[in-house]
């Protein structure tokens, strides 16, 4: 679980979108009066180039919002920066009463007051970007599917590192890591400016609980001259794939993946879309990502390849994909 210091280093980032440096213990909450020292656990960190210092209460103690500020007075003698009332969880009573006493608060994702820094942000709560179905976007799916087949499995992950080789931007990716954590699939926590993704299940696991959020990557087939793959990288996919992975016969016409990056490039180079299969000719599979997530391979991964042909109801296509399964590395 996330600790709730993480959790308000992980909150202030997202919400403010201003650097956060955590630098631990405040050095001076042994000058304090031992009742503060066993009520609070006093932590100090860096927000936007300022000085911060986080009162985490230790339990759910019944002091009033008036004692709070007279208590946060006295360690504001020994320090001028900002100090913050941190806890788990609020009622609305309690943000009331501590908003009328102007005492600075903090419920790690649910409410932020710093009227110091001039910021109400009551009862904000962070939403899942919205989506017609409820599925991951493209983006999305593509960063998690990465995660999950890369060798050895990593239960910590920088998102950043995975979007580099795909060519996502940094606010692409921050949106993907607040989508992969609205749907209870990781936690964050920053090393640094640097988010991490705790993975909260093993891949089997994640998988599982992934699949109902997980589309089909084809957006739609085309067929093009066979001698255009000579011209645009593409990878092996559906039929084709399959025959690789499994004891499927090859299909008569070969068929390919390509990114939505790839196809643009591939026409404007003078890639030319057939109306019909003529002889000769190459399905290509137009997907709404990247198909070479898996790098040095003639073929797509197992896991889109599953998404892409899940809804086929061939007998040989669906024993070839539950052969192909027992290959997936968990």
């Amino acid at each position: 679980m996330q600790s709730l210091e993480e959790a308000v280093r992980s909150y202030l980032h997202d919400v403010l979108g201003l650097p956060v440096r955590w630098m631990g213990a405040w050095a001076r909450s042994e000058e304090l009066p031992y009742f503060l020292q066993s009520a609070f656990h006093f932590k100090e960190l860096e927000l936007g180039g300022r000085s911060v210092v986080l009162a985490i209460a230790q339990s759910r103690q019944q002091a009033s919002p008036s004692e709070i500020r007279k208590w946060f007075d006295k360690v504001r003698t020994l320090d001028q920066g900002l100090v913050v009332f941190v806890v788990e969880a609020m009622a609305s009573y309690e943000r009331k009463r501590l908003i009328e006493q102007k005492v600075p608060f903090i419920v790690p994702g649910n409410q932020l007051y710093l009227p110091d820094l001039g910021l109400d942000l009551r009862e904000y709560f962070r939403r899942r970007a919205p989506t017609s179905d409820g599925a991951l976007s493209p983006s999305a799916q593509a960063l998690l599917i990465t995660a999950l087949l890369r060798q050895p499995w990593q239960v910590e992950w920088q998102p950043s590192a995975l979007a580099s080789t795909l060519g996502y931007t940094a606010m692409t990716v921050s949106r993907v890591a607040k989508e992969l954590i609205a749907a209870g699939l990781a936690t964050s926590y920053f090393v640094g400016r640097s988010r991490w993704l705790r993975m909260e299940l093993s891949p089997q696991q994640t998988w599982e609980r992934a699949r109902t959020m997980l589309r089909t990557p084809v957006k739609r087939t085309v067929w093009v001259p066979g001698d255009s793959v000579a011209e645009v990288p593409l990878r092996l996919a559906g039929l084709s794939a399959l025959a690789r992975y499994s004891m499927l016969a090859e299909p008569s016409r070969p068929v390919y993946a390509i990114g939505p990056a790839q196809w643009k490039a591939a026409t404007k180079a003078g890639v030319q879309e057939l109306l019909e299969a003529m002889p000769g000719a190459h399905e290509w599979q137009l997907w709404t990502y990247n198909p070479a997530l898996m790098p040095d391979r003639a073929t797509v991964d197992r896991l889109s390849l599953i998404l892409s042909m899940r809804d086929i109801l061939d007998d040989r296509v669906q024993i070839a994909l539950g052969e192909m399964k027992g290959q997936l590395p968990w």
